[in-house]
């Protein structure tokens, strides 16, 4: 059985203030394209289909569009929500789309009921794993403890536990929407940390021949069954360096994996450029990127006039302007940002409480810190499912 793997589409974001809308459709249109001249089996699509909760009205229309093509070609399309999409919105009228062939897989009760499809060798399972938020799964999984390892495990017991009841030889593949130990984040994710824990390990889904991953927007092979297609488009310039694609998988008979990566059309090209602002616009070896998406980050002692007007001469599409004058990382005039770039809400937190009395929190404080981010995260995403 032939598979076309994809995820992240976030279709109603935007790039640093550019519309996106475009460039979204017109990955459709390959995405179409590819599963007809490559006569795709099946399309999995790995969650965070949307941008956010409430999407706004144009992304909507494109995704009904993208499903009526999809179910026009009569190829099955199985779907997972993601963490940025709201899974009872997504998942309205899901049992009327599925006599489509459109499967929409939202629901955390389902975990253990597949989307049974089959080939010549037989059926294919497939099991659709929503975003699992674990505060608010963790009663449906019976877990003592609220943390994504636990959740994704009493998921994963469920498959495994359904298709150990099905007929021998049945191929098992599973959507999975988590940050799993070994993938390479990017800027463009939203954070899922739980208890100071955000990755969980490859392990967890171990027992079945394909586990199909969205979340992190980099193409990654975790192994050799356990693989994330990544965003087919970049959404921060931290994904400069991507090769944005698709997954095409074979299934074998005997459920072994043979995958080639499908690429994905790019609106315009990414660069990032670090300098003085003279020598930026005098540097002859940028000229690639003058028709390029830029980020821009000067270093310059003091900052220069104008700078964007003058950068924009050159690179008329530059989009993000920072500024980081070289200087040592003790020095005090060191940004206020640049101090804190990599440390996580935690690390603040208790370098703040180190600050205000002289000595860090104990173990037991910072137990306390982690609930109360954790909480706070929680409520975050009730809040916003709930508008």
């Amino acid at each position: 059985m032939r598979l076309l793997h994809t995820s992240d589409w976030h279709l109603g974001r935007a790039f640093h203030r550019v519309n996106m809308l475009d460039a979204q459709a017109g990955f459709i249109d390959h995405l179409v394209t590819t599963v007809r001249e490559r006569e795709v089996d099946a399309v999995i699509v790995s969650g965070d289909v949307y941008d956010r909760a409430v999407p706004p009205l144009a992304a909507v229309e494109l995704f009904d569009r993208a499903l009526h093509r999809l179910a026009d070609l009569g190829a099955p399309t199985v779907m997972i929500s993601g963490n940025h999409d709201s899974a009872r919105r997504l998942g309205v009228g899901a049992g009327l789309i599925d006599r489509a062939g459109i499967h929409l897989r939202t629901e955390p009760s389902a975990c253990g009921t597949p989307v049974v499809l089959a080939d010549r060798h037989g059926e294919v399972a497939f099991y659709g794993l929503p975003y699992l938020e674990p505060a608010l799964v963790k009663d449906e999984f019976a877990v003592e403890k609220a943390g994504h390892e636990a959740v994704l495990s009493a998921a994963m017991d469920r498959v495994r536990a359904d298709l150990a009841a099905r007929a021998p030889g049945t191929r098992s593949v599973v959507l999975a929407h988590a940050f799993v130990t070994g993938g390479e984040a990017s800027d463009s994710e939203r954070d899922i940390t739980v208890g100071g824990v955000a990755a969980v390990p490859a392990g967890v889904f171990a027992g079945v021949d394909y586990t199909a991953l969205g979340h992190l927007h980099g193409c990654q092979t975790i192994t050799e069954r356990v693989r994330y297609s990544g965003s087919p488009l970049a959404y921060s310039f931290s994904e400069a360096d991507h090769r944005k694609t698709m997954w095409l998988v074979d299934l074998d008979a005997d459920g072994a994996v043979a995958a080639e990566r499908i690429d994905c059309p790019a609106p315009r090209p990414l660069a990032r450029i670090r300098g003085e602002l003279a020598e930026l616009l005098a540097d002859p070896s940028l000229a690639r990127h003058e028709q390029a998406w830029v980020e821009a980050t000067l270093t310059d002692a003091v900052r220069p006039a104008d700078p964007m007007a003058r950068l924009t001469e050159r690179f008329p599409h530059t989009l993000s302007l920072v500024f980081d004058p070289d200087r040592a990382p003790d020095d005090p005039d060191v940004s206020y940002a640049r101090r804190l770039a990599g440390r996580s809400d935690q690390q603040i937190a208790e370098d703040f409480v180190a600050h205000v009395r002289g000595a860090g929190p104990d173990e037991d404080e910072q137990g306390v810190l982690r609930d109360a981010f954790d909480t706070v995260r929680a409520d975050a995403v009730v809040r916003e499912v709930a508008r």
